[in-house]
């Protein structure tokens, strides 16, 4: 019996979607549970990538006990983006009742940091190298702390798994707000480790708006986006889609952005 490839998988439209440039990261929250659901898409993505070469260019990336499906040139150029300010970026701090919208990570301890990590994976994904070796060794040289660990990590990579965790050691940084980075969200949840209750009081208690394009959707607090798709940074992310859907606007049809409000409702980060 032929074992099935990721376009028989229950996500693909997430995989045309890595494929296709319109997103770097897809989060895998389906299909089991760590460590056999690890192994099930290794697995399965190597046999992908035997059969065609349009899988070439993904891994499986684990942080910590999540799971994720990369493409890593598109990673590469999204995290250069963003350390290069290209991919503008927005924080609704948690920590504050009623969240506060920060527009420059330099008003945040922790939004720093996430930039700390940025910077990390800058060396793990380097753009000028992704087409031949995604786990730049060569690099590890211009490092003045930290080569050791860099290093450990490149060697124990396998070719279709990347593992990640390091990255969430020794920092304040939540995986809500490094996955609202990854994903894409042009407003990223902003908390450290010690508010974690705080944040999901503070959104529990709050509405949203629910915001959706094709192929990524996220929420974010009714008096921060009073103005709907017609906020300047919805404005600004629609057109950044636009631009990564018309390489490939035959793959995927119209683009436009759904709007809806949801009331307060318990809410897990």
């Amino acid at each position: 019996m032929r074992t099935a490839t990721f376009l028989e998988y229950p996500c693909f439209i997430d995989m045309l979607a890595l494929c296709t440039g319109m997103r770097p990261v897809i989060m895998v929250d389906y299909g089991g549970k760590m460590p056999e659901l690890q192994e099930h898409l290794c697995g399965v993505l190597k046999l992908s990538q035997k059969e065609s070469s349009m899988f070439e260019n993904l891994r499986v990336m684990v942080i910590e006990d999540m799971i994720y499906l990369i493409h890593i040139k598109w990673l590469a150029e999204f995290v250069r983006s963003s350390l290069n300010s290209e991919t503008e970026l927005l924080f609704a701090d948690l920590e504050q009742d009623p969240p506060k919208m920060i527009t420059h990570a330099e008003e945040s301890s922790v939004a720093m940091e996430l930039v700390s990590v940025q910077k990390w994976f800058s060396l793990i994904f380097p753009v000028d190298r992704m087409n031949s070796d995604p786990l730049p060794s060569h690099r590890i040289d211009s490092m003045s702390s930290g080569k050791s660990r860099i290093e450990e990590l490149v060697m124990s990579q396998s070719s279709e798994l990347i593992d990640l965790s390091r990255c969430m050691q020794e920092t304040e940084i939540t995986i809500p707000t490094l996955n609202g980075w990854l994903l894409g969200y042009p407003i990223v949840y902003l908390f450290s480790k010690e508010h974690i209750s705080d944040a999901i009081y503070n959104l529990s208690t709050k509405s949203l708006h629910l915001f959706k394009v094709l192929v990524r959707s996220f929420s974010v607090p009714y008096e921060l986006s009073l103005e709907g798709r017609n906020e300047p940074w919805a404005e600004t992310f629609i057109s950044q889609m636009r631009a990564k859907w018309e390489r490939c606007k035959q793959v995927w049809g119209s683009l436009h952005m759904e709007v809806s409000s949801c009331y307060p409702q318990a809410i897990v980060l």
